[in-house]
């Protein structure tokens, strides 16, 4: 199968060019388990680990292959296997910090083209939680496109669409109903032939429904969320990138029940350019927003045009980026410092040797 096929491109194409004389081969990772990859490739589909060389220049886990990723490999004299060399250079990039406190970036997907934030028109929508979302795929470079599903299950349709189009400035959003294959074909336009489409959101909000739509079967196992509080339990396990029939492809996520943000500045400003917008208005341009005259922030609470919630949750994202900015930056200088003691290490090595 051509490589178009899994989304190649001009851009993997141009970044090849310097492999492709050393008689290397290149595929896409469909699926990662315990450092082990499995790859797209020209000549069917191959598993792969990382060399030894990539292993000993990783100064993190984000160094080595990701779902989605690009990777340039040397098949092994049986042609069984494979050993990865290089990843290409990504197109965009979905991470976020990993769970719990340690300061570290996981990256969910690769060389996206379309993100689907999904989430339950039930007892487990949350408008703060997708504004959350848009910032790290506003972050990740992808387009997004907010898919509500449960919309048989919703009481007053029009009023919650109306709140999300409020949060998600020039983002599509489309009601659907997964389990009774209600709009469905709305979502089809998005998923186009060599492009990669995502589905994010928390477990329990149909993506594995979605996607069995699109396979055209029951690939991804569905279960029933929990009684009483609309809850999913996980169904997706691990991250796949799955080649649809009709074209395109498409990567269904585990459900997040923490998903803490990772640095850019940028995605927090393109996902609240309204609250940007008001602040260029303020009368100072070092306005704190907390009394100083003049200040558009106050003004538009006051009058309504702004809604507390948002202006709150944007200044704790703000907060949390700016934490995580700051550990990064010190890890940064540590994991420098670690490496400049490995280098002089060898390098005194080969000295005695010489």
């Amino acid at each position: 199968m051509e490589l178009e096929h899994f989304g190649w491109n001009d851009f993997f194409e141009e970044n090849f060019r310097k492999y492709a004389d050393q008689k290397y081969g290149v595929g896409r990772v469909y699926l990662e388990n315990r450092r082990s990859f499995w790859l797209y490739t020209k000549v069917g589909e191959i598993k792969a680990d990382v060399s030894g060389k990539m292993i000993y220049q990783a100064d993190s886990r984000s160094d080595f292959p990701a779902v989605g990723d690009w990777v340039v490999f040397r098949l092994q004299e049986d042609k069984t296997k494979a050993i990865i060399h290089a990843i290409l250079p990504r197109k965009s990039k979905f991470s976020r910090k990993v769970p719990g406190s340690s300061i570290k970036e996981q990256i969910v997907a690769t060389n996206i083209d379309t993100v689907m934030l999904v989430s339950g028109l039930d007892n487990d929508f949350n408008l703060r939680r997708i504004e959350r979302y848009l910032v790290l795929v506003s972050a990740s470079g992808a387009n997004s496109v907010i898919v509500l599903n449960k919309a048989d299950l919703c009481a007053d349709l029009e009023s919650r669409l109306a709140e999300v189009k409020r949060i998600a400035l020039n983002v599509p959003v489309i009601p659907v109903s997964a389990t009774h294959d209600e709009n469905l074909t709305a979502l089809g336009s998005y998923i186009k032939n060599g492009e990669t489409v995502a589905l994010l959101g928390s477990s329990g909000v149909g993506k594995s429904t979605i996607t069995n739509h699109f396979i055209g079967g029951e690939r991804q196992k569905v279960q029933e969320v929990r009684k009483g509080d609309d809850r999913g339990r996980h169904t997706t396990t691990k991250r796949e990138l799955i080649v649809l029939p009709d074209g395109g492809l498409i990567i269904d996520t585990p459900g997040m029940r923490e998903l803490q943000l990772w640095v850019s500045e940028e995605g927090l400003e393109n996902s609240f350019e309204d609250i940007e917008a008001l602040t260029a208005q303020c009368f100072y341009s070092n306005c704190e927003h907390n009394g100083t005259r003049g200040c558009a922030i106050e003004g538009a609470l006051a009058d309504g045009s702004l809604d507390f919630e948002r202006w709150e949750n944007r200044n704790k994202l703000q907060k949390e980026l700016a934490y995580i900015t700051e550990k990064q930056d010190a890890s940064a200088a540590q994991t420098k410092k670690k490496n400049i003691k490995k280098i002089t290490r060898q390098f005194n090595k080969n000295q005695k040797r010489w």
